[in-house]
Order: structure tokens, then sequence, then C-alpha cells
């Protein structure tokens, strides 16, 4: 059964608050919301940062 890298990572608190502390630092960079980051991360399915920033970046081109 292959599981998502997301609920890998809810179920260990130390990576829990590395990706919260990933979602903060993003958020606080690009000017959004950490809730726009979490469902970002959450509809890609991947917390990796270059892949977050892209996707922010599509999105504020479209503004």
């Amino acid at each position: 059964m292959v599981q998502s890298k997301t609920k890998t990572e809810a179920a260990d608190p130390s990576v829990a608050a590395q990706v919260e502390e990933e979602v903060a630092y993003l958020s606080k960079r690009h000017r959004v919301s950490p809730a726009i980051v979490r469902e970002i991360i959450r509809r890609i399915g991947t917390s990796e940062r270059s892949a977050v920033e892209r996707e922010i970046r599509k999105g504020m081109a479209r503004r």
C-alpha cells in the first residue's frame, strides 16, 4: 500500500513541526496566508519548497 508523503509526515511530530516551520517561512516570504500555503501543499502532494514556490508564483501571475 502506498502512503502519501503528507500523511507519513503528519504521523511524526518532529517532521510535522518542520512542515509547519516551512509553511510559516513560505507564507511570510511570499506574503500569503499560511492556509493558502497548506492548501497548495495538499493540492500538489508535496511540501518541497521549490514546487510550492512555483505554484505560489503561478497563482500570483493570475491575479
